[in-house]
């Protein structure tokens, strides 16, 4: 019997969105399950398989709420590859600032939380989760996004995604002073450009404006620069795909996130296109002062 049914664990900290998540799966048209125990992931599968095609693509909502059976996911997780039928890991993310302000703001109690200290609870969790997050193929820091934005980037990655043997390449620009992407697998500073934020008739424009184009991409040290890093991309794009990475996101970061990395991000974006990745364009902090 063919396996085409694959599994995609939603999981993060609590209070990342994880819930919002799951809906955005559903008008995707997965089958999802909120806090299934890890143990019977495997005889589920098993179920899946022989709906023949009648459940096929599959989200399931897994975090410390199962207490002490949330650290069987790795075994479960193994024989889902012992079986032939292939997973992902989702993992949502958020500053601790975010998560504490979301907490107080509903009233909800963190499942970890002893006597209402939440800080301490996110500190507990981030250290369980630490393993499972660097098994993920997709990480989202919610801590900017509205619950429309999380939507379109889950809608975004999974439903134009299909095809997990193909790379996405997701370039994002942002800027320093706002924080730097936590999903980010190359971060690169390119503040050492010129500035037109400092140019009084270019300062209102953004790096999506030929203005601000033209003049970060006139200047010698910028040509030098691009004729030295996107060769370093190139060369390093197929070891990735080879490495086995289904995303790979590369931020691109100046002061505000506004102007040169704006610029920088479009161009390289532009350049992974024209060499058959597939990408998205994400600028991050444009809209911000």
């Amino acid at each position: 019997m063919k396996k085409n049914v694959s599994f995609t664990i939603v999981t993060g900290l609590s209070g990342a969105g994880k819930s919002q998540a799951v809906r955005s799966f559903e008008d995707l048209g997965y089958f999802c399950v909120d806090n299934l125990p890890p143990l019977l992931i495997p005889k589920f599968a098993e179920l899946a398989v022989q709906s023949e095609g009648k459940i096929d693509k599959i989200a399931l909502v897994i975090d410390i709420r199962g207490g002490r059976f949330f650290h069987d996911l790795f075994s479960a997780l193994e024989k889902l590859e012992e079986m032939g039928i292939k997973h992902h890991i989702l993992f949502l993310d958020a500053s601790d600032e975010v998560l504490v302000r979301r907490f107080k703001e509903t009233r909800r109690r963190h499942p970890l939380a002893k006597e209402g200290r939440i800080i301490e609870a996110i500190k507990q969790e981030r250290k369980i989760l630490s393993k499972l997050k660097e098994k993920a193929a997709k990480i989202i820091d919610t801590s900017n996004f509205t619950a429309q934005e999380l939507k379109r980037e889950i809608k975004s990655f999974f439903a134009e995604n299909d095809h997990w043997e193909r790379m996405l390449v997701t370039v994002i620009s942002f800027g320093f002073k706002y924080g730097i992407p936590v999903d980010a697998d190359l971060v690169l500073d390119v503040r050492f450009l010129p500035n037109p934020y400092y140019v009084d008739t270019l300062r209102e424009f953004s790096g999506n404006e030929q203005q601000i184009d033209d003049y970060v991409a006139k200047w010698e040290v910028t040509n030098e620069f691009f004729t030295r890093f996107f060769p370093l991309i190139e060369f390093l794009l197929p070891h990735y795909v080879t490495e086995g990475k289904s995303n790979l996101t590369i931020a691109i970061g100046c002061t505000g996130g506004r102007h040169r990395s704006v610029v920088v991000a479009n161009r390289l974006s532009a350049f992974i296109k024209e060499k058959k990745y597939s990408f998205m364009l994400k600028h991050r902090d444009i809209k911000k002062c």
